[in-house]
C-alpha cells in the first residue's frame, strides 16, 4: 500500500557515543586497557537502541542503525572478508585531482577530518588469496541488534547498508580486474542475503562508481568499461534478490571542500540505472549537485522504481529549511512522480568512525528535523485535494437537471 506522502530516510553512518568509541579504538588497535568482549557487545546493543528511537523521534520513517558497531567500511571489509591482507606501509590515495589542485587545503582538511579523524587510520586491503565471507556471527549479531531496536519504535521500514565490491581493496591474485570484482560480489552476496531474509531493505553504498566519472587518469572508454564492470559485479551480487528490497546508494566521497573535480549525476545516472535496486540514491542538496534535477527531464526513470535525492546535506553545517526542502522534493515529484520519491541525505555524516564529526551531532538531528517537516510541506502540496467545485455552479447544475 502507498503511503500518499513522502516517506523520509537517510543514508546510514551517524556519530557513535564517544564511550563507545573509546571501546572501539582499544579493540582495534590494542591501546589502553584490554576491553570486556561483554561489555563491549552490551555498549554496541544500547548505542543501536538509543540511535534508532532519536530516529523515528526526529521524524525519519526508513531507519538504520547508524553503522555504530562499524568503524568504518575499510575496517568492516577486513573483519568480514577473508583473502586480504592490509599494507600498513601504504598511503590510502583518493581524491587525486581535488588535492593537486587544492593541496594546502587538503593536506590540512586529511589531518583534521576523514582518513585522519579516524579512531584507527585506514589501511589498504591487497588479495592475496582467494576471498570469501567470514563475518557471519558479526553480521547476525548487527541484525539481531536492529530487529530488537526497530520492534521497540514505530517506523516504515528498516534499512542496512552493506559495501559494494569496488569499496573493498585491490586485486594482488586474481587473473584480472573483472576476475577479481566478481569474486568480492559473490563473497558480498552472502551479506545482502542475510540482510533482506531478516526483513530488512539492503543498502548497497558504492561511491567509487561515481568516482570513476571524475578519474584523470582514464579516458571516455575506460571510464564506461571500469563502470560496467562495477555494475556487473553488483548485479552478479544481486542476482535472485527482489529489487524492491535494494536502494542502491552513490556520491562523491569528499565531505567539505571545493569538489570542483566530481563528475555530475548526468555522467553516471545510465549505470546507475542499470543497477538491480528499486531506490536508487545521490548527491543533490550541496552547491555542486542541486541542479542535477535537469537530468530527469531527458531520462525517464524506468518503471516501478524510485529515487532517494539528497534534500539534507553531510557538506556543511548550515541546516536546510523545511520549505527550501519541500521545494526541492515537489521538483523531484514533478520530474519522476510523487510516489517515486523518498527524501534522504547527500551521505552518511559519520561514514568513518571519528570523536568529531565535521557536522556537529545536534545539527546532524536538527537536519533530520527539518527534513520530516520539509517531506511534511511536500506531501500537503503533492497530496492535496482538489478543489470542490463553487456551490453556486453546483445549484445550478442541478436545476438544470
Amino acid at each position: 500500500m502507498k503511503p500518499n506522502r513522502i516517506l523520509t530516510t537517510h543514508v546510514g553512518s551517524l556519530p557513535r557515543p564517544h564511550d563507545l568509541l573509546d571501546m572501539m579504538k582499544a579493540r582495534l588497535t590494542g591501546q589502553g586497557a584490554p576491553v570486556d568482549e561483554a561489555a563491549y557487545q552490551a555498549r554496541v546493543t544500547r548505542a543501536v537502541a538509543d540511535i534508532v528511537k532519536q530516529q523515528a523521534e526526529c521524524g525519519i520513517d526508513i531507519v538504520g542503525d547508524g553503522e555504530v558497531s562499524k568503524a568504518g567500511f575499510f575496517v568492516y571489509a577486513k573483519q568480514r572478508l577473508a583473502g586480504f591482507e592490509p599494507r600498513p606501509g601504504e598511503k590510502f590515495e583518493i581524491y587525486q585531482a581535488e588535492k593537486n589542485a587544492f593541496p594546502e587545503y587538503y593536506e590540512e582538511y586529511f589531518k583534521k577530518a576523514m582518513l585522519g579523524g579516524m579512531i584507527a587510520p585506514v589501511v589498504p586491503l591487497y588479495a592475496t588469496g582467494p576471498i570469501r565471507y567470514v563475518g557471519e556471527a558479526e553480521l547476525q549479531r548487527d541484525l539481531a541488534n536492529l530487529r530488537k531496536a526497530v520492534d521497540a519504535v514505530k517506523c516504515a521500514g528498516v534499512f542496512v547498508p552493506a559495501t559494494a565490491p569496488s569499496g573493498v581493496g585491490r586485486n594482488q591474485y586474481y587473473k584480472s580486474e573483472e576476475e577479481f570484482f566478481f569474486a568480492l560480489g559473490e563473497a558480498m552476496r552472502t551479506e545482502y542475503k542475510a540482510i533482506v531474509d531478516a526483513g530488512f531493505q539492503l543498502q548497497v553504498d558504492d561511491p567509487f562508481l561515481s568516482d570513476i566519472f571524475g578519474d584523470p587518469a582514464l579516458d571516455a572508454k575506460q571510464r564506461k568499461k571500469k563502470a560496467d564492470m562495477f555494475v556487473a559485479s553488483i548485479n552478479h551480487a544481486l542476482r535472485g534478490i527482489p529489487p524492491e528490497k535494494v536502494r542502491f546508494h552513490t556520491c562523491y566521497g569528499i565531505n567539505h571542500g571545493p569538489r570542483v573535480f566530481e563528475p555530475q549525476l548526468r555522467d553516471v545516472i545510465r549505470h546507475i540505472l542499470r543497477i538491480r535496486a528499486g531506490v536508487y540514491s545521490f548527491e543533490a542538496a550541496n552547491a555542486r549537485h542541486e541542479h542535477d534535477y535537469h537530468v530527469f527531464e531527458d531520462v525517464k526513470l524506468p518503471e516501478g522504481k524510485a529515487i532517494m535525492p539528497g534534500v539534507i546535506t553531510h557538506a556543511i553545517n548550515i541546516v536546510e529549511h523545511p520549505e527550501l526542502i519541500a521545494e526541492w522534493l515537489v521538483r523531484w515529484a514533478k520530474l519522476v512522480g510523487r510516489d517515486n520519491v523518498i527524501a534522504g541525505a547527500d551521505c552518511g555524516f559519520s561514514s568513518q568512525a571519528c570523536y568529531h564529526t565535521e557536522v556537529h551531532p545536534k545539527i546532524i538531528w536538527t537536519k533530520f528535523r527539518a527534513l520530516a517537516e520539509g517531506a511534511r510541506l511536500a506531501s500537503k502540496q503533492l497530496w492535496a485535494k482538489k478543489k470542490a467545485k463553487p456551490a453556486k455552479a453546483a445549484k445550478a447544475k442541478k436545476k438544470a437537471a
